[in-house]
């Protein structure tokens, strides 16, 4: 049989559940709605406010929009799939969702690398935070990482799209992902997922290794602390970085590390759901409500709107 491409694809999102589509078209867009809001502020706050213009607060508004960028790229076409049951996705559309995934994904780990070494200075290093840490190599740290990704997306596109899917269109996920799309090819994935596992090995392993040496000094010196107070004070300071770590980096593993033995569909849909929409839009709210000068501005904003 000719190996032709097909032209579009079918994504079954949660057709197992046909009763409950406008109930979860209504759940997801407020999700889809509070996270855009609740990011839209926080970039707002953190780039118009001259107050905010400290590496911390840059790497913030950097988590907003890949935040943002996500849900974006993932819910809207849920919402609509929910809504009108227009399931299907061009070809084009589908290789789109899979470099923005990859892009997303590689500028977050690096983001989240960058604002690890920022906690690992402002702890360890307070005296000096203004020479290890300035605007200049905060920008740079930032532009570096979406680069980063941005280069790590183009060949993950070229190799899906030499695959040949001349079976089943149905791709069974919430989006194009990359494990759903090559179990649709028809031709033998095995190198093209070992050169795709060698390239997440290598560009996971450093961001990885600099978050996880960063925390390691950082627990060392707050250990050395001798009062109580003084330890939590300072771990209060990294404590909302660390909480988006954890959530980041378990739903990753539980996507991409599980063991085939234990593969699921309807667990990977749990972690996309986790990852496209509930983190985007609890991670303004775990920065926002743990960060004091956060809190303050926000309540002049409330308080002036409310005045006037």
């Amino acid at each position: 049989m000719e190996e032709t491409n097909s032209t579009e694809f079918v994504l079954l999102g949660f057709h197992e559940l046909p009763s409950f589509q406008l109930s979860l078209f209504f759940i997801f867009l407020a999700i889809y709605v509070a996270t855009l809001f609740g990011n839209s502020l926080t970039t707002c706050l953190f780039c118009f406010n001259h107050h905010f213009h400290r590496p911390m607060y840059i790497f913030l508004c950097n988590m907003s929009v890949l935040d943002m960028s996500f849900s974006s790229m993932v819910l809207p076409k849920l919402l609509d799939i929910f809504l009108t049951g227009n399931n299907v996705i061009s070809y084009n559309g589908c290789m789109t969702q899979v470099f923005f995934f990859v892009l997303l994904m590689v500028t977050e780990y690096f983001i989240l690398a960058a604002m690890a070494y920022d906690r690992y200075v402002a702890i360890c290093h307070p005296l000096r935070y203004s020479h290890f840490m300035s605007l200049r190599l905060c920008f740079w740290m930032s532009s570096t990482s979406w680069s980063l990704g941005t280069l790590e997306g183009i060949p993950f596109v070229i190799l899906i799209s030499s695959c040949a899917f001349c079976g089943s269109n149905e791709v069974d996920h919430l989006f194009c992902d990359l494990k759903p799309l090559m179990k649709l090819s028809c031709t033998d994935t095995h190198s093209i997922e070992m050169v795709i596992f060698g390239f997440g090995a290598v560009i996971g392993f450093v961001p990885s290794v600099m978050t996880l040496v960063s925390y390691l000094y950082i627990i060392s010196t707050i250990l050395k602390i001798h009062s109580k107070e003084g330890r939590h004070k300072t771990f209060s300071t990294c404590s909302s970085h660390l909480t988006v770590i954890l959530l980041f980096y378990g739903t990753v593993l539980g996507m991409y590390m599980r063991p085939k033995s234990s593969y699921s569909m309807d667990q990977d849909k749990v972690f996309a759901i986790f990852y496209a929409g509930i983190i985007p839009m609890l991670n303004p709210l775990i920065y926002s409500l743990k960060n004091q000068e956060v809190k303050k501005t926000l309540f002049k904003i409330v308080k002036k709107v409310y005045v006037y």
